[in-house]
């Protein structure tokens, strides 16, 4: 073995003290841009959703008759 699970947690606190975050200005809109988002496309897909099981339930009302 090359390392220890010490040994590699050292390096991930050593890496993490390197990370640059950004300033508030930046990152609060940011986090607003990927909230926004993501709320975009939870209603997408659930509408999607419905519209996909609604077209399923016709295709079976449509074809019932083939059983």
């Amino acid at each position: 073995m090359k390392g220890t699970p010490i040994t590699y947690f050292k390096g991930v606190v050593r890496e993490a003290k390197k990370i640059r975050w950004p300033k508030k200005e930046v990152f609060l809109p940011s986090i607003a841009v990927v909230i926004c988002i993501a709320i975009f496309a939870g209603i997408f897909i659930v509408l999607e959703d419905l519209a996909g099981g609604s077209l399923i339930e016709q295709l079976r009302n449509a074809f019932s008759s083939l059983r």
